[in-house]
């Protein structure tokens, strides 16, 4: 297990258990490389959920994810277009980028394809709270990660990891 990792199990349900995991990220640069660790582990169908005030890492931890797959270029938010698709050759697995802070009612995100695309693909879903309770619904093996600002430019990296992620988050060497 991570050394830097605190653990926590929080029950959800009598069927469900979840750990709760934290790590202290010095700056964007380590925001970036913790995005990198979880992008080698990253497969078809995966979805992670990216929640935190405005400014918390969530792009610079996709931007990490998407380096990590093969993308090369400046990773934007995908604040003004909802999602942006990341495919092969650019990346070793289709990924889309999906910022929900604009959507307005929940049962818009089936307008976006979303659950089509995690056939073939992985998702990156910033402002996972816009879906509200219904998000435990179309998405229970998430993983959900979490970012705070800290004191020095530091972030707090936190997670809530099913057991589908059990093997593979955090990466033992992290």
């Amino acid at each position: 297990m991570c050394l830097l990792c605190k653990k926590y199990v929080a029950f959800l349900d009598d069927s469900k258990k979840m750990t709760i995991q934290e790590i202290i990220l010095a700056d964007a640069a380590a925001t970036e490389e913790a995005g990198r660790y979880l992008g080698r582990s990253l497969q078809t169908g995966d979805i992670i959920t990216l929640s935190g005030d405005l400014g918390a890492g969530k792009t610079s931890l996709a931007r990490g994810i998407l380096s990590e797959l093969g993308f090369q270029e400046e990773v934007p938010s995908p604040s003004f277009a909802l999602m942006i698709d990341y495919e092969p050759p650019e990346v070793s697995l289709p990924v889309a980028h999906v910022d929900l802070y604009r959507l307005d009612n929940p049962e818009d995100i089936q307008e976006l394809g979303l659950d089509e695309f995690a056939f073939y693909g992985a998702l990156l879903v910033e402002w996972p709270e816009r879906l509200g309770q219904v998000i435990d619904q179309i998405w229970p093996d998430r993983l959900a990660l979490h970012l705070d600002i800290l004191e020095d430019n530091r972030r707090r990296l936190t997670w809530q990891r099913p057991s589908y992620w059990e093997n593979r988050w955090p990466p033992l060497e992290y």
